[in-house]
């Protein structure tokens, strides 16, 4: 057990693995779930999507660390225009496989009350047009799918009729792609011709996804061939997630504790931190006010069971700091049984920000009953996604920030925009729809 002050998980082995009698491993498999146990929700809401003006097959423009990737790029012209003219560039963000451009449409382009409009087809009407950037692989490393954003952004320059400059967003991870991709034309020399990078709800400083769920996907992968951590174990994952660990037995710091965070982190300084030449703007989904939403720290957020008892788990929200805070544990008798404490992490589920539904998806994967505060928790704190002054390995920052008390040196962005209330990540609201078409439309 941890016995000092410092961000960690420690795992207490309640009983030896030991060979299981015969027939009882495929029952286990067959009460766990199949496919990717974590991962964030597919992007999208009901209905058709348009069909784009035309489609680019983008290549990275550089590689990294000899790796290459690709993607596409869907291209809707503003009203007007048979070419490119006003390109704004919106990358996807954080999922396991492919990018489902028609499902990114569907959901940045919902009808948000009071008025029911759209932000897309708003963008689009004020003669801006729209280029969703897609990526083969969105669980790839970041500086990867930043090349295919370069690519993306050259392309724009050469088909672009005119002079006028480009805007460059990203939703969540897309907007640290985008970021990157900007820095490093930057500091290659290459002139990205654009005047507004815009980030939504990005995790500029690290995002949140509570410890016991991802030990419970490493359970379930270890236990069930079907079962699957891998959005989990992902590059871009551990390169984004303020804490991380690397299996359901791991006992250590959480606290930037995959190295490809710490390469990322040092990368990004490398060429820059932010791009210089753009206005760097960006949204939160979370509140500004410092008000949390009611998930309270330390206590049970389900129970699952099956087989009379013989597997199953203990979740808890996470704890406020202490030391040994219990967070839950697992069951798979007699191969598996753990339960696991942390010492020093904050209580992130109930802060202000980005909400996912982390512990509700898990949930239902397990066919566990939930009450529906317990469902979603903070996945990019509102103090990451503004981009607030604070070293973001180590994080000494208050979760509750009055963000509308601090002065706008205090954020590396040139100006930024929270939610009235803790929506979800990436959610298209009216409070910030209508803040970013005031801005791109200057």
């Amino acid at each position: 057990m941890a016995t000092q002050r410092a961000a960690r998980i420690d795992v207490e082995r309640v009983l030896r693995e030991e060979p299981a009698p015969a027939g009882r491993a495929d029952q286990v498999a067959q009460v766990l779930p199949r496919g990717m146990l974590f991962t964030t929700p597919e992007p999208g809401t009901a209905g058709p999507a348009p069909v784009p003006d035309t489609q680019w097959a983008l290549t990275s423009a550089w590689p990294y660390q000899g790796r290459t990737a690709t993607g596409t790029a869907a291209v809707h012209y503003g009203s007007g225009h048979d070419r490119l003219v006003r390109p704004m560039i919106i990358a996807d963000g954080l999922g396991h496989g492919p990018s489902d451009l028609p499902a990114l449409w569907r959901r940045l382009d919902a009808p948000y009350p009071p008025r029911q409009h759209r932000l897309l087809d708003q963008l689009l009407d004020q003669g801006i047009d729209v280029v969703l950037l897609g990526f083969a692989a969105r669980h790839t490393h970041i500086q990867v799918n930043a090349g295919v954003a370069a690519a993306c952004v050259r392309r724009a320059v050469a088909e672009r009729a005119g002079d006028a400059p480009l805007t460059v967003a990203g939703v969540g991870v897309g907007g640290l792609i985008t970021r990157y991709a900007l820095a490093a034309m930057e500091h290659r020399g290459e002139d990205h011709q654009t005047a507004t990078y815009l980030s939504y709800d990005s995790p500029h400083n690290g995002a949140w996804i509570p410890l016991i769920l991802q030990q419970l996907a490493y359970f379930v992968q270890s236990l069930a061939p079907a079962g699957q951590a891998g959005l989990i174990r992902s590059p871009a994952a551990q390169q984004v997630l303020w804490a991380w660990v690397e299996s359901g037995h791991y006992s250590g710091p959480v606290a930037t504790a995959s190295p490809l965070r710490v390469a990322f982190l040092e990368d990004l300084r490398r060429v820059g931190w932010f791009p210089a030449r753009p206005r760097k703007l960006g949204v939160a989904n979370g509140a500004a006010d410092g008000t949390g939403r009611n998930v309270p720290p330390d206590e049970v957020a389900f129970e699952w069971k099956a087989l009379d008892g013989l597997v199953g788990a203990t979740v808890r929200t996470q704890a406020d700091r202490g030391v040994n805070r219990l967070v839950g544990g697992m069951r798979a008798v007699p191969m598996w049984e753990s339960r696991s404490y942390t010492s020093d992490v904050p209580a992130f589920d109930g802060a202000p920000g980005g909400t996912l539904p982390s512990y509700g998806m898990v949930a239902d994967r397990l066919g566990a009953p939930i009450e529906s505060r317990y469902r979603s928790a903070c996945f990019v704190p509102s103090v990451s996604a503004v981009a607030l002054q604070y070293d973001p390995v180590e994080w000494p920052v208050d979760l509750y920030t009055d963000i509308t008390s601090l002065s706008p040196e205090q954020s590396q962005l040139d100006d930024y925009h929270c939610d009235s209330h803790n929506s979800e990540h990436g959610q298209v609201t009216a409070t910030l729809a209508e803040w970013i078409l005031g801005q791109v439309g200057k």
